[in-house]
């Protein structure tokens, strides 16, 4: 990711759930108030890649795939006028790792308080517990709002 040292970011891991859009919400507005720029960051990792004998995937059908989720989930989340505002990157990689490299500088890491995983029960996702133990920035940690 191409970074601007002089400019304060927020960075914000996307991933498609109502926890991480809250995130979005949460680092737009915060952004707003610090004069800072947000880097909203979503991941894609296929599942079982390194160490499987399969046939070959075409990966760049799934970051295309990505790359035009992510920009439909901005606009529906922050409506076509903000999502200018905000800049979309799609990474290959681990979820966690990733965004710790992206917030490396930052003024903050938002994330989602779950993610797309399967334990509804559990308080904290596995990367947003990740990234709070070992991020360089402070990490707020956002819960989906409860209808």
């Amino acid at each position: 990711m191409d970074r601007d040292v002089s400019e304060p970011r927020v960075v914000v891991g996307v991933d498609g759930s109502p926890s991480s859009y809250e995130a979005l919400r949460w680092a737009v507005r915060y952004a707003g108030l610090v004069g800072a720029a947000v880097d909203a960051v979503a991941v894609w990792e296929l599942p079982g890649l390194y160490g499987w004998s399969a046939p070959a995937v075409d990966l760049d059908v799934d970051e295309d795939e990505t790359r035009q989720r992510m920009r439909k989930e901005l606009t529906d989340v922050l409506g076509a006028d903000a999502v200018g505002s905000v800049r979309s990157h799609v990474v290959h990689g681990n979820a966690a790792d990733v965004l710790l490299r992206a917030a490396e500088g930052a003024e903050v890491l938002v994330v989602g308080s779950r993610g797309r995983g399967g334990f509804a029960a559990a308080l904290l996702g596995s990367v947003s517990q990740h990234v709070s133990q070992h991020a360089s920035c402070p990490v707020v940690i956002v819960r989906a709002r409860q209808e």
